[in-house]
Parts: C-alpha cells; sequence; structure tokens
C-alpha cells in the first residue's frame, strides 16, 4: 500500500478491533487515533472532554489525524467523529483510502454496552444517542470512498470483507491507470 487506510464510522463499529487485524494481514503500521490523542494531551479522553470540551478535543483530533497521514502508510482507526470535519475529510481524501465501517443500531447498542469510557453516551439514553448520531454521520460517512458491514459475528469475518473491497478498489484504480 502506497497510502494509508483510514477506518472511519460509529463507536462500536469495531474500527480499532478491525483496523488491528487488517494491518496484520497487510502487515501495515497499525495507529489508533485516540490512543495517539490521549498520548499527546497526557490524559484519557474522557479527562480531555471534562476538562476542555469537545471543541477543543476535536481540533486536538485533527492536529493528530493531519500528522498521522503525514507520515508513511498505515491503517489508522479514527474516533467516530473525527470524519465529521471537512478539513479532515479533505486530509484523508489526500492522504489515504477511507472505509466506513456501517453497524446498524442493534450492533452498535451491544458493542458499546459493553466498554465504559465514551464521553457522549455518559450522560443520555446510550441507544438514543446512538440513533441521533446514525442520523447525523451516516450521510457524511456515506461520503467514504469503500463501505464495509460490521455485523455481529467474528471480527474476522469483517476484516476478510474489508480486504475483498480494498482488493476490489486497488484494482479498480489500477485499470484506471493509462499505460505508458
Amino acid at each position: 500500500m502506497t497510502k494509508s487506510i483510514v477506518l472511519v464510522g460509529l463507536m462500536g463499529a469495531g474500527k480499532s478491533s478491525v483496523g488491528r487485524r487488517l494491518a496484520q494481514k497487510l502487515q501495515m503500521p497499525f495507529i489508533d487515533a485516540d490512543q495517539e490523542i490521549e498520548r499527546a494531551a497526557g490524559c484519557t479522553i474522557p479527562e480531555f472532554f471534562e476538562r476542555f470540551g469537545e471543541e477543543e478535543f476535536r481540533r486536538g483530533e485533527r492536529r493528530v489525524i493531519q500528522r498521522i497521514l503525514d507520515g508513511p502508510p498505515v491503517v489508522l482507526a479514527t474516533g467516530g467523529g473525527a470524519f465529521m470535519a471537512e478539513d479532515t475529510r479533505a486530509a484523508i481524501a489526500a492522504h489515504a483510502v477511507s472505509v466506513w465501517l456501517k453497524a446498524d443500531l442493534d450492533v452498535l447498542y451491544e458493542r458499546v454496552s459493553r466498554r465504559q469510557g465514551r464521553p457522549l453516551l455518559a450522560k443520555n439514553n446510550p441507544r438514543e444517542v446512538l440513533r441521533k448520531l446514525m442520523e447525523e454521520r451516516y450521510p457524511v460517512y456515506a461520503l467514504a470512498d469503500l463501505e464495509v458491514e460490521s455485523r455481529r459475528g467474528p471480527i474476522e469475518a469483517t476484516v476478510e470483507r474489508a480486504c475483498e473491497v480494498l482488493a476490489d478498489y486497488l484494482d479498480g484504480v489500477t485499470d484506471t491507470v493509462p499505460a505508458e
């Protein structure tokens, strides 16, 4: 791969889990943007949200993602809101292939219910928050280069679907390059 692969989607879609395995399969480094943000900030994302708010978090998130994209190709798992920023989408389009891991509400809710530390879900009904986020974000996620269904079942099945979609996409890209 000469470009990074950037996974986008809602919390619980499997960006980190799928990303790690996809990176192994493609023999590429894996980076979780949320972990990089925590490292840069010196605190957890929930702590960052509490201290500085979502707007400041999103500014830092954009800087971290840009820095990663300016480096060598990686598989990058982004936070759920990262792709919503137009400048982040533009940076991803310039440096990477974006892959939307799309999951339905029941799958997302089941997955996020197993894990704490999601600031957007902390104060309200998580299922309702997810539903609203889907309405708001799915049209934007649909701008990604590729879409892969993230369903119940083994993560490896989603990784395989992602590999197939990426291979088809890359075949299509090389088919359109004129011969010298």
